[in-house]
């Protein structure tokens, strides 16, 4: 799994900063009517695709089957929903969200293709109900995930990798450090090196 993973809010964003070299991204494009959703999933995948990355679509499983998108992350909620037999079926990989231990054991019961933990540090984005989790808690996540690849998310920065990697994850997710920068194809580049 790449270790630089990309979660953007728009196709905008993604056919900006997918072709410096992003291999892994994440297309959350929340509250939009199901015409726009399906515009901004085929314009993702369409520069994707172009660009040798793997697009991951967050939350909405059957538009992915619909449109061909071989992967997608989905929260816990969405779990109580989702037919994870058709995803198999089509060969749809997925990742799942968890932020205690209850999720996590729910998770690795369903053989996911990542386990995401959040938020790390304090995190701009949203609410959360849930503290930060620290560098203890990866450690404990992959002690428990084993082979099974441990996405860190929330509030991570450049300058925060070494210690998140020090502690076990396999890879950054990234939103705010990019989406909120003054440049983020510039970000995206210090992203890039940083992970490489």
């Amino acid at each position: 799994m790449n270790r630089f993973y990309l979660i953007c809010g728009t196709a905008d964003l993604i056919e900006r900063l997918v072709p410096l070299g992003v291999k892994l991204v994440q297309l959350r494009a929340k509250d939009l009517p199901p015409d726009l959703l399906r515009a901004e999933a085929m314009r993702a995948k369409a520069v994707c695709a172009a660009h040798g990355a793997q697009l991951i679509l967050n939350d909405y499983w059957e538009l992915a089957l619909e449109l061909g998108i071989d992967f997608i992350h989905l929260g816990q909620e969405d779990l109580d929903t989702a037919d994870l037999g058709a995803l198999r079926r089509a060969g749809v990989r997925f990742g799942l969200s968890t932020h205690d231990e209850a999720e996590l054991e729910r998770a690795l019961t369903c053989d996911p293709a990542y386990v995401a933990l959040g938020p790390i540090f304090p995190t701009l984005l949203k609410q959360m109900k849930w503290a930060p989790q620290g560098h203890a808690r990866i450690r404990a996540w992959k002690d428990r995930a084993g082979s099974v690849p441990l996405v860190a998310i929330g509030g991570l920065t450049p300058e925060r990798l070494p210690e998140v990697f020090a502690a076990g994850a396999d890879c950054a997710a990234v939103v705010t450090d990019i989406q909120q920068a003054a440049d983020p194809v510039a970000r995206t580049r210090t992203w890039i090196e940083a992970t490489r």
